[in-house]
Order: C-alpha cells, then structure tokens, then sequence
C-alpha cells in the first residue's frame, strides 16, 4: 500500500520550528506556498500573515490558522553550563524530561538534551511527584557558563526535536500538528479558490496567526486590519476515540471520521447552518461538537473584534495534544480544506450573517 501523498506545504510548516513570538520559520513557509496566488499580502507588528483575494469583495471572509506552537525559552545558565527555561504555552510537565530538544540562536540551531535526576536517585516519595519546571535542565555537553553562553543566549527559543512521519496510511505523528494544520487549511484554501479562478462575492483574507498558544494575540490585531464580516477559525481538537477518555465528558470524536463543526455561545448559528449545508451538498464527512464558552482559539478574540464577527470554529480531530507526538488522520485535514473552499463560494454578494 503506498504511502498517502502528503502536500509539501503541510510537510514544510509542519518542520518549521515557531514557539509563540519566535514565528520566523513557519512564516517563510508561508510566504513561499501563499504569497504567490494573492491579490495581496501583508505582515504586521505582530508577525501574522495576511494574504487577501479579490479585495473588492463583499462579504469580507476571514480564514484564521495560528501557525505558533509550544516551545521552551532559556532563561538562566548555571555555572556548569546546564541551561533552565520556562515553558511557552501549556505543557505537561510529566513529559518535558529525557527530550531531544533544537535551540534556535543567532549563530544556528544548537541541539541538547532535557534532563533530570534518574529515577534510580530518587526516594519513594520523589517518583510520584511531577518535577516542576526548574528541577528540570538542558544539556548542550557545554562544560562551563561561558562555554554554554557562547552558543546559546538567554531568551533564545527551543522546540522538541520530535519530526512528522506516517505512521500508517493517512494518519501522521508530529511534533505541531496543533497548529500547523490549521495556517496549512487556511492558505490551502486560498491556493485553491486563486487556482480554480472561482468566481467569489466574497473578499477572502487568510490569515496564518501568531502567540495563540499564549492567549490567541495574533487573532486580535489581525481581526482589526481585516475587518471581517464572517470567519472560520480552524484549529485542533481532542479526538475521544482513544482509551481512558470518557465520552459522557468530552464528547465523541474521532480520527479520520471528518472535520469536528463546533456549535455554541462562540458560533454564529446561521455560519453554523451553512457550515452544514456545505458539508452535506459536497458530501464532506464530519462531526459535531459543543462548546458552551468561548472557545480555546482564535475565534474567541475574532468574535468580538471591532463591532463583532459572525464566527464558525471548525477543528481537526487530534489524538495526545500538546505532546511531542500529535496524531492526526490527514484526511480530515484535506476535508477541511474542501468545506472552507466551499464556504467561501457558497457566500453571496452582500450576504449578512446578522440575527
């Protein structure tokens, strides 16, 4: 059976190493695949990507995928020259130690390793503890606090060294799937509406977001210059379909059975509705959750930018999130694609999504 055939673009922001503030790699990549199919293309303070197609458009149709991921920042060297970091974003810390990690500086990547005393140094009550953030170190093999701050400089940035493969047919691990897929969906997208020569009512601005991991930042500044009337955020959620998740809670989800539509407070029921219609017309699998709060993603901050934005927040299905090995069906990833590229023809000239 032959391997799935995985879009370059994906495979290529999926290498990109972009902790939160530090998105320089993943908006290269950007930039290669998307600029060239724009009417036009910004950047901002902030560093998100604007690309925008026919901008006389009406509606204005925002397409938002953060591009940031987790990653580590140096924050002291120790006379020994072992470095401690802080976390950017969410980790869990029971899974930072014996890590093969890529520091990014000045002079090039400098690798190392996290490390912590062995289990075998530990007394009883020790082993079920979770180590906090500065028990555990980087080794770079530097043999000294000068040596190690030759190669490194406080506030540089690290990311696991943990890369994509298939593991079988379309399903893939990486280390940023979340959310990778989401700035690949949203420029794919544009790819395919400037490809197809597609007659679009609609001005279509797809953004590739930064600093989401730390508070969806990126979203906020981007939703202003964009000035939306309606927008689709696409991001990662939990797929359920694993042991030792209770669906009672969470919901039933699961990989390669289509992309998750949320409903709720964040949702604007008719984008919603037409979320559904597109899906059902095209025949494009998917699935429904619930989220009665503003969700964890760009569209909380979109929803209410400026004088607020009709919303739809549609996710990939993701197994082990915030780990090195994200899991993903790149299926439901190309089904995405095809619901947003729907979603965006099927917007009529003028059309409100006020109620």
């Amino acid at each position: 059976m032959p391997d799935y055939p995985v879009p370059v673009f994906l495979t290529e922001l999926l290498k990109a190493k972009s902790p939160s503030g530090a998105e320089g790699q993943a908006q290269a990549v950007f930039d290669r695949f998307v600029r060239p199919h724009t009417d036009a293309y910004a950047n901002d303070t902030l560093g998100n990507r604007l690309a925008t197609l026919n901008p006389r458009g009406d509606p204005a149709l925002m397409l938002a995928g953060h591009m940031d991921e987790l990653g580590l920042i140096i924050t002291y060297v120790n006379p020994d020259g072992f470095l401690y970091f802080n976390t950017i974003g969410g980790h869990d810390r029971t899974i930072i130690s014996g890590r093969r990690v890529v520091i990014q500086t000045a002079r090039g990547p400098v690798r190392g390793v996290t490390g912590k005393r062995a289990i075998h140094l530990l007394d009883d009550d020790e082993r079920k503890k979770v180590p906090k953030t500065h028990e555990i170190w980087i080794d770079i093999a530097a043999g000294s606090k000068a040596e190690a701050l030759a190669r490194v400089a406080i506030g540089d940035v690290a990311t696991y060294d943990h890369e994509f493969e298939l593991l079988h047919g379309s399903v893939g691990t990486a280390r940023a799937f979340d959310n990778k897929v989401g700035a690949y969906v949203v420029g794919e997208t544009l790819i395919r509406l400037a490809r197809e020569k597609a007659r679009l009512a609609a001005r279509v601005v797809a953004v590739a977001t930064t600093q989401e991991e730390i508070g969806t930042r990126g979203a906020l500044t981007s939703a202003f210059t964009a000035d939306p009337h309606v927008s689709l955020t696409v991001d990662v959620s939990h797929a359920t379909d694993h042991p030792d998740c209770d669906q009672r809670r969470f919901g039933a989800t699961s990989l390669g059975a289509g992309p998750i539509i949320c409903r709720g407070p964040n949702i604007n029921p008719k984008v919603f509705d037409r979320l559904l219609a597109c899906a059902k017309k095209g025949r494009i699998p998917y699935q429904l959750e619930a989220d009665p709060r503003p969700t964890g993603t760009d569209a909380r901050a979109i929803q209410v930018a400026r004088g607020g934005v009709a919303c739809g927040l549609v996710s990939i299905p993701l197994r082990y999130m915030h780990t090195p090995s994200e899991v993903v069906d790149l299926a439901d990833v190309e089904n995405c694609v095809k619901l947003f590229v729907a979603f965006a023809k099927s917007l009529r000239q003028g059309e409100s999504f006020n109620w």
